[in-house]
């Protein structure tokens, strides 16, 4: 009789009243019991919510499925706010939801407890869990750790295999990085350092329901890595509203959001650019979503288990993924034949299609050493069998690979199949794990479940179990023993099922049907997988489902170990869990043959290294589909970089081996190229691995873990690295041979062609045609390799070798790890070798610092290759070490081994024959290349004379004759104190005489370092026994040095043989200077001194024209010596500078200032080094430490002199000629420019004003000009004349200005020893009653026509008085005047010497034993001014020759100048000078000198100027249109545009040259020049702030963008643009033609100062347009700019309202200063009376801080116009000021379109002198 069956209605009833009957009794039980449970959802009708006004980027979603309303939105006690925007949330969480944080307890200090009780409110999901514990502890000084569970229901947690072991070490109390909100509940993690909030879950509720659990955290940046397992299209994740599931699936990875096969709840934070970064791991096995909200924040929503969270703190990317494994278990390190490439695919057939590819493969000579086989070679695909027919010969197939050097590996799937074997035969592996109950059960808990996989029907294993762990390792040493092999690939393992969730179905209960679903693929929890109400032994399918993959892995570990042993072998698992690493390696999947699959699978790699599984890699070429030849080649170029990598496709589609293309194609050309790369490189990636396995470093690497100071580097995701130094760049779309390339801040070489590249910081276009891909070493690297062969066991026995590359320090590092390659706990065991390599000065260093293996293959590194190395080494020797020491023996490499690529400047050593496992040093000595003999007449007898070396080079400017290594001087007693060191010195006499006759050589010298502060030091080499000049230029130095050791940023050494001083930054270990080079010589009119550089990177020296800003270190040498002498190339100039600035690589910067006056030079050598030479004095150098740029030049005018404060009207803009005829053409200039509206404040009359160009004496032509300057004056002009300092002497009427000097006595003469007459030139006064006649040749008009002039000496006192006599009598009898002009005086003389041309005394001092570099050496260093030994007297009374003091004699000039200017006008005024020299800038601006009118010059004059802000000059400028020629109109336009930022605005031409004022030209150029000017003057409250700024703390004005952006290293070559301080970026056309220009934009949000729109461009090189009428503009985020509208000169513009421009950076916050005074009052600084204040804007609120009001009621301003730029595109419309304690509405205007909000402030007359608060809505 047959069982009775019941019928379907019978069914449902009989469940649907056990379900009621389940329901009844625990709520009965809940009754009797009082246990807390669940919420009654009934009880809380009268919850009314709090709905906040906030963001609508951190609302948090409260209705996160599907069907939101707003009725069952508030039935859910949430806020519902609908928008028109789809992606943000409409129903969201009020402020009064949650929990309330009770009985909150802290019995440590590293533990934190907590009783959390739900606020009453109804329920999202019901079965809210009514009270919760909370239990937080410190665990590590890294690691947070807070859990959130029920305490009074065990509900399900992670068994995880490694964290259980984890034991805590705490060493930071809790209360530094957590803290807990009480009501609603919610927890801050904050990084202890700074306090910066990382993990704020305040933002929104806690819900912790049976079946529902959220928790939500706001982020401190978007930079946010890491989720999965996906595909994501991006490795930086995208924060709109992005929700990933995660929940392991058997799902293709086609790009969508779906999930996949592994299980990651952890991610990446980087926080800013100093790398800070912090990582959260949710230990939650259940189904999630995760949600990435624009707030930035992060939302987790799981069905599931308990929260679990670990907090790991970083201080880099890498830092954090090393946090991250401590906790989970780091990797293992992979057999090392499981580097070598691979082959796959799904259906070969037969064995003998297998056979066949491999031997196809090895014919074309592939490197290749392992062979696939997937399911096909089963049995009916059933575990533990093989096909006896189509893989007969399987067993023996290991073998056959094995005779090759190859390896087998075979594929398990979990799934066994219920049927029996081929001939009805038992399938004893299903049997027998019946008998061991080996599988996942029912719901019952006793009925396995069945399913269906490849085989058929199926049952699971339950990895969980012990007796399915027994039972899998039994089978698999079964199998094992049946079929050879070395190593396991485990498949289907998430777990998948063919059927939805068994063959029967599932139930229908919360299980498998919960409340909420997360987005996870087909929204059905056991879609393609098993029912969620199966059972395993650690609890439902529900709760362990992502863990199944884990398990199986750790179960798979053990049999692995039963099989191998002591052999380490493979495991390669599609399924994953945090830890898998451990054991296994994993693949991305089943990806497809297609353009967006290469793309993406450099993303998933770069996150399975976060996740702690490296060994990872893509199926190449894809699985499913016929790859095209194209995409397969370009797949195996990059593939061949996958740390595992595979080429494995699917049964039905072409093979797609490289052999299967052709033995001849490109693409196994190319596939065999990159491989052999790879196995060349495989001793350095086998040594990441063991990395990754010992601290938890990538091995994969993305780039921003590197250069995270780099924002552009966060987003790259088309490249990555092997460690710190491969670059790998692949070409990832079709038909593309050129590739957008982003190059990190470093150095780079090329790996192929062993070229440095030029690029830095910037993207590139790089060309990789079809058989290449980009490829390149880190500079800084030391890479061991090792010679490839086709398989990993050959390659293993051949010869091993380091590629080293030379970083900008010219040292690198690196290591290697080596064991056998395939044992186990080699490490643990301590069974390996490892190497620790260096490079430094110029010495490889391999250091085997383990040793406790011993390679039986005898293996030795037989080569070293060098990239970068500047110059072939003289000779190389290699030194053995042992224990520290190094042996008796040095090997000298022979020079057949030594070979150099002078073009590459690569340098490869052969034949060295180092024994693995032993210590070597390897040394390769260069020339320095210092120069003996830099006089033109070197050769090898002069060279040998000096005791120097002889040696030819073919280097262009390398020297042939240079110095022995000990040539120099020795330290014979040194003398440290707190305060400094004391040395004397002796020189080296056994090269003899320096070899300068006529320069005696000094043997003994004193040395004195003096520590003057923290970031100063000086050090003074004199002779101690001679009186030598010294530089009587007065500098400021602290009263008393710095003693305390700590406080100063260097350390000084000194070396004795030879003699040098050494300085180091402490903080980075620069050697910042370094003269322990040969050479040092000190004679009596010969002092020579090298230094070693501490870079490239040398910016400074003048006055000279530079080409470029940075100097070229090839050889190049620059005079100085001032000299009347227009701008050119290698011509020493007007002023004397002696000061650099270095930048090192660390973005560090320091100064050198040489206090020197005499002539002298320096040469910049690639070493890279500087040498100094000067014909006189003393060694006198100062030092400044930096470390910024900026900080640079303001430690430098502490120094020397803070900058004058320039009268506000001389920044206006300014015009002058020489060669006005009268004063007629004054007027009726001014007039034009009058009438044309073009503001215009100065104007200038030069030397043409004077009656034949006396000083003092005004010409009948000009008779005039006093009523006209009065005239302009009234209407706001200011009017400047020119003095020069020569003084006629011929004059047959009364000439008061020589009578009056000659009685005072104050001319320069000769020694009384020699004469007492006056040193006599000629300059441009002319004889009286002489008719010049011009079209003599220059040199007889001197002789006939030029009067005999006298030189004031104004080192004295009384030609300081004398000259204000002077000046004062011309203002008070002739001219009025507001400022002074004071040319020649360097000082110029139009004959040489004197009148005649006969110096009297030593003719030495002419034509000194070395004449440096200078214009016309030849005709000695009286050229064009007064003889050397011509007698002037300081105003200490001492006479010093003129041979030492010529080069300050326009500094001599400008105080007296400046004196004189606020003495007789009783004003600040102005002075401008034509030379200088350092502290000039205290006094007075300057000019960049006669230039000329050509297009180079322009974009010279930014170097210029950028050169005088280091000098401590910066009212600086150059003659705009160029003083000699025609200038044509285009060149003119663009360089009134260029001049109109330079702070000293002038247009200056020369005699002869036609007109180039603005109204010279047309309508068209006046309205252009007036249209640029007024931009001037709109901005001239920020450039006097600027002027301010300079004065008080010495900062600049026009400043190198490298001031500002010092780490982006683009910067440092940059001199085509400029800055006006932080905030105002200048780019201007510079050549002629052009209607675009090419501008960098360095890293920071920039708006166009035309339209006050964001750019949306940053740290890259954009081209701008540039019309005729255009000049590129912009302002810098973050900054408020002071304006006020432009008037025709400063006199009006001064008394309009104050504007603001607040350019928001990306937080939307600002800050700026104003500084305002009378504009021309003597000392308002000094005295107080200013105006001081601080902007700040944030968060839509503007404030005025006054710091310090001193105004008189006269200069006080009046708010004006407020510009907020990136106010964003919501419409505002409220804005009020508050100012004394009363609010005004103001007027506004916003443009949602450019994002410009205008506020009008003007009404309610608020005085800028007030503390007031601008805010808007």
């Amino acid at each position: 009789m047959g069982k009775r069956r019941f019928s379907g209605l019978e069914v449902t009833l009989i469940v649907m009243f056990l379900l009621m009957s389940v329901v009844a009794i625990t709520f009965l039980v809940l009754f009797v019991t009082g246990e807390s449970g669940f919420v009654d959802e009934n009880e809380n009708s009268n919850f009314k919510p709090e709905c906040p006004v906030i963001p609508h980027a951190e609302r948090v979603d409260c209705f996160p499925e599907a069907g939101a309303s707003k009725t069952r939105c508030e039935q859910r006690g949430c806020c519902w706010g609908p928008l028109d925007v789809g992606s943000v949330p409409w129903c969201f969480f009020p402020t009064n939801y949650g929990y309330t944080a009770e009985s909150v307890e802290q019995r440590s200090p590293y533990v934190l407890r907590a009783t959390l009780r739900r606020i009453p409110a109804p329920t999202l999901f019901g079965a809210d869990v009514q009270e919760l514990s909370l239990h937080a502890e410190m665990q590590s000084s890294s690691r947070l750790r807070f859990k959130i569970f029920d305490p009074n229901n065990k509900r399900f947690e992670v068994p995880h295999e490694h964290v259980s072991t984890v034991t805590s070490q705490p060493s930071v109390p809790i209360s530094d990085t957590l803290t807990i909100s009480h009501k609603p509940f919610g927890l801050t993690v904050r990084r202890r350092e700074n306090k910066k909030v990382l993990f704020d879950t305040t933002i929104a509720p806690l819900v912790f329901a049976d079946q529902y659990l959220q928790l939500t955290a706001k982020l401190p940046s978007h930079n946010i890595y890491g989720l999965g397992e996906h595909v994501h299209q991006q490795f930086r994740h995208d924060t709109n509203w992005k929700t990933w599931p995660i929940f392991t699936r058997d799902a293709f990875p086609n790009g969508g959001t779906h999930n996949l096969y592994g299980h990651y709840p952890f991610f990446l934070c980087l926080e800013d650019e100093s790398g800070k970064s912090f990582g959260v791991f949710l230990m939650n096995s259940n189904a999630m979503e995760v949600t990435l909200q624009p707030a930035p924040a992060i939302n987790y929503r799981t069905i599931g288990g308990i929260l679990d969270f670990y907090v790991f703190f970083g201080d880099s990317p890498e830092h954090v993924v090393q946090e991250f494994l401590q906790l989970i278990g780091r990797p293992v390190i992979p057999p090392y034949w499981s580097l070598g490439f691979q082959l796959s695919r799904w259906n070969y057939g037969n064995l003998d299609v297998v056979k066949e590819t491999v031997e196809r493969n090895r014919a074309v000579g592939l490197p290749y050493d392992i062979q696939y086989t997937d399911i096909d070679y089963m049995e009916d695909k059933k575990d533990f069998t093989y096909d006896k027919i189509k893989f007969k010969d399987l067993p023996k197939f290991a073998d056959y690979l094995h005779e090759k050097g190859q390896r087998y590996i075979l594929i398990l799937d979990p799934a066994i199949a219920t049927s029996k074997r081929v001939g009805d035969a038992p399938y004893g592996s299903y049997d027998r794990g019946n008998e061991k109950n080996a599988w996942v059960f029912d719901s019952d808990g006793k009925t396995p479940l069945l399913g269906e996989v490849w085989p058929g029907e199926t049952v699971f294993p339950d990895y969980t179990s012990q007796g399915c762990i027994d039972w899998w390792v039994d089978e698999y040493e079964r199998f094992s023993k049946e079929v050879k092999h070395d190593a396991l690939w485990i498949d289907m393992n998430e777990v998948a099922n063919f059927k939805q969730g068994s063959n029967k179905g599932c139930a229908a209960n919360n299980l498998n049907y919960p409340p909420f679903t997360p987005r996870i693929l087909d929204d059905l929890m056991y879609s393609k997988t098993l029912c969620m109400d199966a059972k395993q032994a650690w609890g439902d399918h529900y709760d362990v489902h992502s863990l199944y993959g884990y398990s199986m892995v750790l179960a798979t570990e053990k049999a692995l170990q039963r099989v191998f042993g002591g052999n380490r072998t493979l495991m390669l698992t599609r399924s994953s869990f945090p830890g898998v690493g451990k054991y296994s390696g994993h693949w991305l999947g089943d990806n497809g043959a297609n353009w967006n699959d290469i793309r993406w699978a450099i993303p998933g790699m770069l996150e399975f290294s976060l996740f702690g599984v490296p060994y990872i890699g893509a199926d190449i070429c894809g699985f499913f589909g016929h790859p095209s030849e194209e995409l397969c080649r370009r797949w195996m170029q990059v593939g061949a970089f996958y740390p595992f990598s595979r080429n494995h496709n699917a049964e039905g589609y072409e093979p797609q081996d490289p052999a299967w293309f052709g033995a001849d194609s490109l693409l196994v050309k190319t596939s065999i190229h990159y491989l052999r790369i790879r196995y060349t490189l495989l001793p350095y990636l086998y040594t990441l691995f063991y990395r990754a396995h010992t601290t938890g470093d990538t091995v994969v690497r993305p780039v921003m873990h590197e250069f995270y100071a780099d924002s552009q580097t966060w987003s790259v995701d088309r490249q990555f690295l092997w460690g710190k130094y491969l670059l790998i760049t692949p070409v990832l779309d079709p038909g593309v041979t050129m590739v957008s390339a982003y190059i990190p801040d470093a150095t780079w070489y090329d790996y192929e062609t062993m070229e440095k590249l030029s690029h830095r910081k910037k993207r590139i276009d790089l060309y990789l045609p079809e058989d290449k891909l980009g490829l390149h070493i880190r500079g800084g690297a030391v890479l061991p390799t090792q010679t490839p062969n086709v398989t990993t066991t050959h390659s293993r026995l051949n010869p091993m070798g380091l590629i080293v590359t030379l970083d900008d320090n010219n040292q690198a590092a690196g290591e290697l790890f080596w064991d056998d390659g395939e044992s186990r706990d080699t490490v643990r065991k301590g069974n390996y070798v490892h190497y620790s390599f260096s490079v430094a000065n110029n010495t490889l260093t391999l250091d085997a610092d383990h040793v406790g293996y011993n390679d039986s293959n005898n293996l030795r590194f037989e080569s070293v290759t060098v990239l970068g190395l500047r110059s072939r080494p003289v000779n190389v020797t290699v030194t053995r070490v042992i224990n520290g020491r190094k042996e008796e023996w040095t090997t000298v490499v022979p020079e057949t081994d030594i070979h150099y690529n002078e073009t590459k400047k690569v340098l490869l050593l052969t034949g060295l024959s180092m024994t693995l496992g032993e210590s070597y040093t390897v040394h390769w000595e260069l020339r320095d290349s210092l120069n003996c003999h830099p006089e033109e007449d070197a050769n090898e007898a002069n060279c040998t004379a000096r005791g120097c070396i002889w040696g030819p080079s073919s280097i262009t400017g390398e020297p042939w004759c240079i110095y022995p290594k000990d040539y120099g001087y020795t330290a014979e007693r040194v003398e440290e104190t707190d305060s400094g060191i004391s040395v004397n010195i002796t020189r080296n006499k056994k090269y003899g005489s320096s070899g300068r006759p006529g320069s005696p050589d000094i043997d003994n010298l004193r040395v004195q370092i003096t520590y003057h502060s923290s970031d100063m030091l000086q050090f003074k080499i004199w002779d101690p026994t001679t009186d030598r000049y010294e530089v009587p230029v007065p500098l400021s130095v602290p009263a008393t040095p710095e003693t305390d050791e700590n406080k100063r940023l260097y350390k000084v050494l000194t070396t004795s043989n030879p003699f040098g001083i050494k300085i180091i930054r402490k903080s980075t270990g620069t050697t910042i200077w370094d003269s322990s080079l040969p050479g040092f010589t000190f004679s009596d009119l010969f002092i020579q001194i090298s230094t070693r550089l501490s870079s490239e990177f040398v910016y400074g020296f003048g006055e000279t024209e530079h080409p470029t800003y940075k100097h070229d270190l090839t050889y190049h040498t620059w005079g100085m010596f001032s000299k009347d002498q227009p701008p050119g190339y290698k011509m020493n100039c007007y002023g004397v500078h002696p000061f650099y600035m270095g930048l090192e690589n660390t973005a560090d910067a320091h100064g050198v200032l040489l206090l020197n006056s005499n002539a002298m030079d320096v040469t910049l050598q690639p070493i890279p080094a500087v040498t100094y030479r000067t014909v006189g004095g003393i060694l006198d150098f100062f030092v400044v430490m930096g470390p910024t740029p900026e900080m640079v030049v303001q430690e430098y005018t502490a120094l020397i002199g803070r900058p004058v404060l320039p009268a506000y009207w001389s920044l206006g803009f300014q015009l002058c000629r020489y060669g006005y005829s009268n004063d007629k053409e004054i007027e009726d200039l001014y007039n034009n420019m009058t009438d044309a509206g073009i503001p215009y404040d100065v104007q200038y009359a030069d030397i043409d004003y004077m009656e034949r160009q006396l000083n003092f004496v005004l010409d009948p032509e000009f008779k005039n000009l006093p009523s006209l300057v009065d005239d302009m004056r009234k209407e706001g002009m200011r009017f400047i004349f020119i003095l020069d300092p020569a003084i006629s002497g011929n004059e047959t009427k009364p000439y008061p200005a020589f009578e009056r000097g000659e009685e005072a006595d104050i001319f320069i003469k000769w020694p009384k020893n020699i004469s007492s007459e006056i040193v006599w030139g000629k300059v441009w006064p002319d004889f009286p009653n002489v008719t010049v006649n011009t079209s003599l040749d220059w040199d007889t008009q001197v002789k006939l026509y030029r009067s005999y002039t006298a030189f004031p000496d104004f080192f004295r006192d009384e030609t300081a008085q004398w000259w204000l006599q002077e000046i004062k009598d011309f203002y008070d009898n002739i001219m009025v005047f507001d400022g002074l002009w004071i040319d020649m005086n360097e000082p110029a003389s139009f004959v040489h010497g004197t009148v005649g041309g006969k110096c009297l005394g030593d003719p030495v001092l002419e034509n000194p034993p070395y004449m440096p570099s200078l214009d016309s050496r030849d005709m000695g260093l009286n050229h064009k001014t007064l003889c050397m030994n011509s007698e002037q007297r300081l105003s200490s009374g001492k006479t010093v020759r003129h041979y030492d003091v010529h080069s300050l004699y326009g500094w001599s000039q400008t105080k007296p100048t400046y004196d004189a200017v606020l003495n007789v006008t009783g004003k600040r005024g102005i002075v401008v000078t034509r030379s200088t020299y350092p502290s000039s800038g205290r006094w007075s601006g300057h000019w960049l000198g006669d230039n000329s009118a050509n297009w180079d010059q322009l974009y010279k004059s930014i170097i210029g100027m950028m050169e005088f802000s280091l000098f401590g000059i910066p009212y600086t400028g150059a003659d705009i249109c160029g003083f000699f020629k025609d200038a044509e109109y285009e060149m003119c336009l663009r360089w009134m545009q260029l001049g109109a930022f330079y702070p000293f605005s002038r247009n200056h031409n020369g005699l002869g040259s036609r007109r180039q004022d603005p109204v010279a030209w047309n309508a068209t150029f006046a309205q252009a020049s007036r249209d640029v000017l007024n931009i001037r003057y709109t901005l001239l409250p920020y450039l006097y702030t600027l002027m301010y700024e300079a004065h008080v703390t010495g900062s600049t004005v026009v400043r190198p963008l490298l001031h500002e952006f010092v780490t982006d290293r683009t910067t440092w070559d940059v001199h085509k643009q400029f800055l006006w301080g932080p905030a105002l970026l200048i780019t201007p056309a510079l050549d002629k033609g052009v209607t675009s220009v090419t501008a960098y934009l360095p890293d920071a949000r920039w708006y166009d100062y035309h339209t006050s729109k964001y750019v949306g461009v940053r740290g890259q090189m954009v081209a701008l347009p540039t019309p005729l009428d255009h000049i590129n503009l912009h302002i810098r985020g973050g900054y408020v700019l002071p304006w006020q509208k432009p008037e025709n000169n400063t006199h009006y513009s001064r008394k309009n309202p104050l504007g603001l421009i607040a350019a928001l950076s990306d937080d939307g916050t600002a800050k700026g200063t104003f500084f305002w005074d009378d504009g021309e009052g003597i000392d308002t600084v000094e005295n107080n009376r200013v105006l001081l204040t601080s902007f700040t804007v944030q968060s839509k609120t503007l404030t005025n801080k006054v710091v310090h009001d001193g105004l008189s009621p006269d200069d006080q301003l009046t708010l004006g116009v407020v510009k907020v730029w990136g106010a964003g595109k919501v419409p505002i419309t409220t804005a009020k000021i508050m100012v004394g304690g009363s609010t005004r509405d103001l007027k506004i205007s916003h443009d949602s379109e450019t994002e410009e909000l205008l506020i009008d402030a003007t009404s309610p007359s608020v005085r800028v002198s007030q503390d007031f608060t601008i805010t808007w809505n």
